[in-house]
């Protein structure tokens, strides 16, 4: 893969924007089909040009004005934010207080920096592929609610470009949530509470809910291989300590004495494991109190962790799918839920890469394509290169939701029909 350079960006996104950037599908998902005759135009953009200058409540009377605006400006990064009562463009026009957030899509930030007291393998802005296994989490777990509890369709999961994911969705009904229902989703897929001073930060009671259920199955299946052999979060003193601090002192002082004589991570948590599960068989009879102490250490080192800022604001902005990322020159492309498990944040396209691409298909046949119009050209361009696949996940998402918007179209039609 071409090495990417920062310094190089002012060269490469010119070419980016104009050859690579799927416009039509971007304008085909920002329009929803004409949601209401003004929707993209009351869209709010940002832009941080190059020097890090902000530009915000930029709008477009259509995707194709913005899209000449992409290729003039060539910004470093594209932010979408909220429809607004009035063009954002105009906002300054607007008598003070009238112009207001009205719809976004519920959207979700998870941020690998905010696992920094569980992982061992990175800090900060790092990541590699053992705390990746956090990320795949994170979408299974969050994805499986959205879709089975809360009876969200249209979910559009995408790699942020560097240390994390975010999650557009895009249901019709969830687009006008007011803030406080946002707010409610949130806390309802929130069970890790507390700062960096909160020890524990995972406190479960009976009745056990079934959302808590059903994400303990999602983690257990990648605990093993991601906590206790990537992470090895019982192979020393220091790290079982940090471990046995959430679990009840009557628990903790047997395994203390217990676990010098295991191998490994792996026996320790079997051993921890059988205790908990113990308690819970016994307590079931009567005998003693539940604990579930071997649930709450799996949860808080693997259970998302949202920003819950991101989501409840109607106006808050975030960063486009299919922007470049200025650090690492990775584009945030879409994730295919279907390959989650394969998904490789470093073999992402970086926009050095896919130019390269470009030059290496070169330009054979451009002499004859003349009367070729500039989109096919794109569409031609993009799917020589590594970035076909992830534009084509975008596709088969929009072609779904468009599917779902005709045929609730067909319904009501016939509803209206029949009066």
């Amino acid at each position: 893969m071409a090495r990417f350079e920062p310094a190089a960006l002012p060269e490469l996104l010119p070419v980016f924007y104009r050859r690579l950037f799927p416009h039509g599908a971007y304008g085909r998902w920002l329009g929803y089909g004409g949601a209401a005759k003004n929707y993209f135009q009351l869209r709010e953009f940002s832009f941080t040009l190059r020097d890090d200058i902000y530009v915000r409540f930029q709008s477009f009377g259509s995707p194709q004005e913005l899209e000449r605006e992409l290729q003039k400006i060539n910004p470093y990064k594209i932010d979408i934010g909220a429809v607004y009562s009035h063009r954002p463009s105009q906002h300054n026009t607007v008598h003070l207080g009238a112009f207001q957030p009205m719809e976004k899509e519920l959207v979700f930030d998870i941020d690998m920096t905010d696992y920094d007291d569980v992982r061992t393998c990175c800090s900060s802005a790092e990541i590699c592929s053992k705390c990746w296994t956090l990320m795949t989490i994170a979408v299974r777990v969050i994805d499986r609610a959205l879709v089975e509890d809360l009876g969200m369709k249209h979910r559009l999961w995408v790699y942020s470009g560097r240390r994390g994911v975010h999650c557009w969705v895009c249901d019709d009904a969830v687009r006008k949530w007011s803030p406080a229902l946002r707010a409610a989703a949130v806390e309802y897929l929130t069970l890790v509470k507390g700062g960096a001073e909160t020890v524990k930060k995972v406190n479960l009671s009976e009745p056990i809910h079934p959302f808590i259920r059903r994400s303990v199955n999602v983690v257990e299946k990648y605990f093993e291989e991601y906590a206790l052999v990537g992470q090895d979060i019982l192979g020393s003193l220091e790290r079982w300590d940090k471990v046995l601090a959430l679990v009840p002192e009557e628990h903790r002082e047997p395994l203390q004495s217990d676990f010098p004589k295991k191998r490994d991570s792996v026996q320790r948590w079997e051993l921890l494991k059988g205790k908990m599960e113990r308690t819970r068989r016994t307590s079931n009879a009567g005998k003693s109190a539940p604990c579930y102490a071997d649930w709450e250490i799996m949860l808080q080192y693997c259970f998302p962790r949202l920003d819950i800022n991101v989501s409840k604001g109607v106006g808050h902005l975030l960063k486009s799918p299919f922007s470049v990322h200025p650090k690492t020159g990775r584009i945030s492309v879409p994730l295919d839920l279907q390959r989650l498990d394969q998904f490789d944040p470093f073999a992402v396209p970086t926009i050095s890469s896919l130019c390269h691409e470009l030059d290496a298909a070169g330009d054979d046949g451009e002499q004859e394509d003349d009367g070729e119009t500039e989109p096919k050209r794109r569409v031609r361009d993009y799917k020589r290169t590594s970035l076909a696949p992830y534009v084509r996940v975008f596709e088969q998402f929009l072609e779904e939701m468009e599917r779902a918007r005709r045929g609730e179209q067909l319904r009501r039609s016939d509803l209206q029909g029949d009066f």
